[in-house]
């Protein structure tokens, strides 16, 4: 793959830890580009593979829910209408692309976008898990009308339209939120370009036995398990943009979950076959020796039902006047690694209850004022990059008596997008989170675009926020997301009226400013770093050196000092070789 180019204005900006909206917009098209051609991906690898891998049928099932997919994108796109079943437009067979911005075949080296591949299997092909595709009533997939609401995941650049507003934070974010250049989505791009697409397509490959090491019996099942999700992908695409279908899905082990609108609980810890049926914005859930569930599809994220065997999705308010809706995703399979060991500062995903998500709602409404009390550029990127929020459970063992408690928070590279946290203390604390992971999200996203340094992975380094060693490349993250929260809790600081309030952000910026300046020399001194990256680690030495010019009061900056040589001590007295 040819590697966009990064412009000059671009490095310098991010190098700050800011991000303009022609910056921000850079990053988010070459993730959205990134994004289909991993999905493209999957379909290749799918037609490729062997029999003993993926069966006739279940290519055949795989092509039809890419056709329910595509006719979903038909309908939704603006200007086109809809002229019938999709059986009407997949006689040639394969998997069509979606239409328009995709790209074309110089884009992706594709045909229309993501291209037509292999022979289409029939409707009556049974797939691995005896999956059948039905007409139902209602032909192929009939069109039942427009969808009874609007969609609800218009792109932020969409939704959020410059206003007044007398905070002029909010004002400045909301005029650079406007002026990024990322066209619109549609329900269907925005299910697509979903955070948790990314991690189900690497499964999906691994499964289909694309990437390094030996395909295992786990990968036979998480590639049953990815098949059978795409299915509900399309299922929900195809709701969202208001075509009626009758499909069978699979609710893996138990649960059929279907983005963007909620799960299906069958209270059974098996894989259970559904019979789904779509008409005029009303979903019906068929299994054997269970009564029907009805679901109705609502305005925005989630999806209502008396039935108790529905949990529906949920989603947190836009951050600026007009934005779009943040999902607050306790539901999606994919939501956190599957399998594997994680790191023991990190805890695992939680279902919220209504008493938390009040809570979740409390702190994310106090939110967007306190990112603008960091500068417009804070708020800006949160509402650019931010497209889900991932509940999780408080840390273990970070309370006395090994009691879960304190707080965490990570990004996933492959799920741009998407912030994991533990329930925050307050809007305050969500706002400095979303700050420090937004900054991950940023440069992983360059990194993917452009070389910064050629160092190896060898845990070695001192980080003052780490007791572990860590290698050039974590150092280099890790201290690029305290240098925005130093610039963070400074700007809070310069502003806050209250003495409380500015005695404790000073404090949080000692501390950073602390932790950067004892990082700062190892990235400035190695000679791993490529030309760009040079130029990259020395703007963040200017934005340190221009918070040094307006320092924390004498109290803070001491103990802040005093904290970070402990923490080298303690470090070297547990990491240095011996002599």
């Amino acid at each position: 793959m040819i590697l966009p180019a990064v412009p000059e204005r671009a490095l310098t900006e991010l190098g700050r830890t800011e991000g303009g909206p022609e910056t921000l917009g850079l990053l988010v098209r070459d993730q959205h580009t990134r994004r289909l051609l991993l999905l493209r991906a999957v379909l290749d690898a799918a037609e490729a593979a062997g029999p003993a891998v993926c069966s006739a049928g279940a290519r055949a099932r795989l092509r039809d829910d890419w056709a329910l997919l595509e006719e979903a994108d038909r309908v939704e796109r603006p200007g086109r209408v809809h002229r019938g079943p999709v059986s009407s437009v997949r006689a040639e067979g394969g998997y069509a692309g979606l239409h328009g911005d995709l790209g074309t075949r110089d884009d992706l080296g594709t045909r229309d976008g993501l291209g037509t591949y292999g022979e289409r299997g029939t409707r009556e092909d049974l797939g691995p898990r005896g999956d059948r595709r039905t007409r139902g009533a209602f032909g192929a997939y009939g069109d039942a009308g427009p969808p009874p609401h609007p969609a609800p995941h218009a792109d932020p650049v969409a939704c959020a339209d410059p206003v007044v507003h007398a905070d002029p934070a909010v004002r400045g974010a909301a005029e650079a939120v406007s002026a990024l250049a990322v066209p619109p989505l549609s329900s269907v791009r925005a299910l697509l370009l979903h955070p948790f697409v990314g991690p189900w397509a690497r499964h999906c490959l691994s499964g289909l036995g694309t990437l390094p090491g030996p395909r295992t019996e786990r990968d036979a099942r998480e590639l049953a398990c990815g098949l059978a999700h795409f299915g509900a992908l399309a299922a929900a695409a195809a709701t969202r943009a208001g075509i009626a279908f009758a499909v069978r899905l699979t609710a893996l082990d138990g649960v059929l979950t279907l983005p963007s609108l909620g799960a299906l609980r069958t209270h059974t810890s098996r894989d259970t076959r559904v019979d789904v049926v779509h008409r005029r914005g009303r979903l019906t859930f068929r299994r054997a020796g269970a009564a029907d569930v009805l679901v109705h599809l609502q305005t925005g994220v989630g999806a209502w039902s008396d039935a108790t065997a529905w949990t529906p999705a949920h989603a947190l308010p836009g951050l600026l006047p007009g934005s779009a809706p943040v999902p607050l995703d306790d539901l999606d399979p994919y939501r956190t690694a599957r399998g594997g060991s994680r790191p023991h500062t990190l805890s695992g995903p939680v279902t919220l209850d209504d008493e938390e998500r009040k809570h979740w709602l409390h702190a994310w409404s106090g939110t967007a004022s306190e990112l603008g009390l960091g500068g417009a550029q804070r708020l800006a990127e949160a509402v650019s990059l931010l497209r889900c929020l991932v509940p999780l459970s408080a840390p273990p063992g970070s309370l006395p008596g090994g009691r879960p408690g304190g707080s965490c928070s990570v990004t996933r590279r492959e799920a741009f997008g998407a912030v994991l946290s533990s329930t925050p203390a307050g809007p305050t604390a969500l706002a400095a989170t979303l700050v420090h992971e937004i900054q991950h999200t940023k440069l992983a996203a360059l990194t993917d675009m452009l070389t910064l340094h050629h160092a190896e992975g060898t845990a070695r380094y001192f980080a003052p926020w780490r007791p572990d060693p860590r290698p050039y490349d974590g150092l280099l993250q890790g201290t690029y997301s305290h240098l925005a929260l130093a610039d963070f809790f400074q700007r809070r600081a310069l502003s806050a009226d209250r003495p409380a309030d500015r005695d404790a952000a000073w404090a949080q910026h000692a501390r950073y400013q602390e932790q950067v300046g004892a990082a700062l020399p190892t990235l400035v001194g190695s000679g791993d770093l490529t030309e760009p990256g040079r130029r990259f680690v020395d703007q963040m030495v200017r934005v340190y050196e221009r918070l040094a010019e307006r320092p924390a009061p004498r109290g803070q900056a001491a103990r802040a000092a005093a904290y970070v040589r402990a923490a080298r001590a303690l470090w070297t007295q547990r990491h240095a070789p011996a002599e």
